[in-house]
């Protein structure tokens, strides 16, 4: 599924805004412990955190994943978001927790 597709149908807020629209994700990954997303998500994965400091990029860039997905509403650090546009990585933001936010990709297909 693309990544703006995603934006559309769940009604997310896109926080950054220089990406490639096409941007497809295969999977998702959920965890807030960068060591072990660094360790178990994969490549082309959707990552739903709650963290939000300017590492989140690093590790989203090392793995090649397809965006970061913050929940919970949490504020995202400025920091973070400039990387984020420099990197051409997405950075979405929902107000849902992690578990509903997944349910709803899963309704979706993914």
């Amino acid at each position: 599924m693309k990544v703006i597709d995603l934006i559309k149908e769940l009604n997310l807020v896109r926080i950054t805004d220089s990406f490639d629209e096409n941007i497809e994700f295969t999977g998702v990954y959920i965890g807030d412990l960068l060591s072990l997303v660094m360790s178990r998500a994969k490549l082309g994965d959707l990552w739903i955190t709650i963290q939000t400091h300017i590492n989140v990029v690093a590790v989203a860039d090392l793995l090649d994943l397809s965006a970061i997905l913050i929940v919970e509403g949490i504020e995202i650090d400025e920091d973070t978001i400039i990387k984020a546009n420099d990197l051409g990585l997405p950075i979405l933001q929902s107000n849902m927790p992690a578990f509903e936010i997944a349910c709803e990709i899963n309704r979706l297909g993914i």
